[in-house]
């Protein structure tokens, strides 16, 4: 490892300090730091007329809005044409995303956002330090995900997918001296490409000690492309060109390391892997491990026994609610300002009035200009770290995320009603998202009524799904297999032997347009459980 990268992880250790500080000294004040952001923020934004001045917590909920993103979307396409936007503070880009009711989302990320979004990175990366001390002394990969074509014109940023933009300028510096793999791997051709040269970058590098990712499915991805790809990786590393790749790759800077070939080669000719051989210094492995990504997290641990392992906290485009922190994981407290829908008794409450076991969705208000919004996603209060609330994730409320794609019960249904147009005697029942359970690639079933004759084309299904930006970047990342329809001839009936395969009461099931189903709850039905 070259000089510059130790200076820089010292470095980046160093600065991180003071944020990492604050956040552990000031854990038992999670009151007076909450009250304080929310005032903090709201200076900055340019907020809507009431009746009255908002001066506390206590006026802010009770003359402002729940909202979500159809709420912010007007003024947020206003302002992409150049009217004035919902921050004093300077516009740095607007973040891609999907969600909720819309196939893609522009998030304006303010510097007074980034900031907050510093706040969470800087304990986390402290914490990362001294629990992995033997980090200091590698590179790290950081997710770097394949942008895909079609959204390329809708966007201006040129690191828009690589996580380290995250960071503020100086830690992003820092970094860049101990980064695995350049970003300029996510304007690739296509996915096949990116991943064939963030896997020649990842094997080049004799020191790489930690791999990021947020789906573990992408590092899977990574690995189960190895012995496909590697004699071609060996000729990369050998010659210094991507050779037939070069046109996709025309931006990307070719990796050349003799040396590192002769090891792959030499690894290649044995019956499996052996990844320790390749990565020696690898220590620590961050991805999701938690609802649907629990299975997949569990089988890239037994592919990497040898390396650390963490899971992430809840990050979303809009803001982060949760950091890994000294083996906790608890609320971002020093980023955005929080409140928490009670999902048992529907009353919005603020941070500091959370208990043990509470089933909660996130508020944030934030330095972006969304207030009060929703994230819904399903939380449990598992612990504490001094007075702060520490989560669990268990799910989306309203949607389905197996690998990251954020589909919603809206943009199922459109899908079903588009695939029904296209025959005759035809009608949608839903759109079941197939949790394999780590056994194969998860995929989603359009569900039919009709006969086999007149049964839309699985085709059609998966490419009108890709309208969603984050479920077209897991199908081209391989992340997700195709989706597939069947028909059936009574569709309830189907439809409820499913939902009671899956453990639901008879007189509890109510259809869905997007349900979530395990590949257990399939065998004894007609739909194929394997594809």
């Amino acid at each position: 490892m070259n000089l510059f990268a130790q200076v820089s992880h010292q470095a980046l250790a160093l600065v991180c300090r003071k944020a990492d500080q604050r956040f552990s000294s000031q854990r038992q004040k999670l009151e007076q730091v909450q009250r304080k952001k929310l005032a903090k923020i709201l200076k900055q934004l340019h907020l809507p007329k009431t009746p009255q001045r908002i001066k506390n917590y206590e006026s802010f909920a009770a003359q402002l809005p729940l909202t979500r993103y159809s709420d912010w979307k007007p003024q947020i396409e206003q302002m992409r044409q150049g009217s004035q936007g919902l921050s004093r503070s300077k516009l740095v880009r607007y973040q891609p995303t999907s969600g909720s009711s819309e196939s893609i989302k522009f998030i304006p990320y303010y510097q007074d956002f980034l900031d907050e979004l510093d706040a969470a990175i800087g304990p986390w990366l402290s914490s990362m330090y001294r629990l992995h001390p033997k980090l200091k002394q590698g590179s790290h990969y950081w997710s770097i995900s394949w942008l895909p074509e079609s959204q390329r014109h809708l966007l201006t940023d040129a690191n828009l997918n690589d996580d380290s933009v995250l960071l503020d300028w100086g830690k992003r510096i820092l970094s860049q001296y101990t980064q695995a793999v350049p970003s300029d791997v996510a304007f690739a051709g296509n996915a096949d490409d990116a991943l064939f040269a963030t896997l020649c970058y990842l094997v080049a590098d004799a020191h790489l000690s930690m791999l990021s990712v947020w789906s573990p499915t992408f590092a899977l991805q990574l690995l189960d492309n190895m012995p496909l790809w590697g004699a071609d990786i060996v000729q990369v590393l050998r010659t210094g060109s991507w050779g037939q790749r070069q046109n996709s790759l025309a931006q990307v800077k070719v990796p050349k390391s003799r040396r590192r070939a002769q090891i792959l080669e030499r690894l290649l000719t044995k019956p499996l892997m052996d990844w320790q051989a390749l990565w020696p210094n690898l220590c620590l492995v961050s991805c999701w491990d938690t609802a649907g990504a629990k299975a997949w997290a569990q089988q890239l641990q037994t592919r990497l026994p040898f390396s650390g392992f963490e899971g992430k906290g809840l990050w979303a485009t809009e803001g982060v609610v949760t950091i890994p922190y000294d083996g906790y994981y608890p609320l971002a407290y020093q980023s955005h300002f929080y409140e928490f829908e009670n999902l048992t008794t529907g009353k919005i409450v603020p941070s500091w009035a959370l208990k043990r076991g509470d089933e909660v969705s996130p508020i944030l208000t934030t330095g972006s200009g969304l207030m009060r919004y929703c994230m819904d996603d399903h939380l449990v209060v598992s612990d504490f770290y001094g007075s702060l609330p520490c989560f669990t994730f268990k799910g989306r409320r309203f949607g389905v995320d197996l690998v990251g794609e954020k589909l919603d019960p809206s943009a199922a249904m459109h899908t079903l009603q588009s695939a029904a147009q296209t025959v005759q005697h035809c009608k949608p029942v839903s759109l079941l998202a197939i949790d394999t359970e780590g056994q194969a690639k998860p995929y989603y079933l359009a569900v039919f009524e009709g006969t086999q004759q007149n049964q839309p084309c699985a085709a059609f299904v998966d490419n009108h799904l890709k309208q969603n930006f984050h479920y077209e970047l897991a199908r081209n990342l391989g992340q997700l297999a195709p989706a597939q329809a069947i028909c059936v001839d009574d569709g309830w009936h189907y439809y409820k032997q499913l939902a009671m395969q899956s453990g639901m009461i008879e007189g509890n099931i109510k259809p869905e347009p997007l349900k979530k189903i395990h590949i257990s709850a399939l065998k004894n039905t007609s739909i194929p459980a394997e594809l």
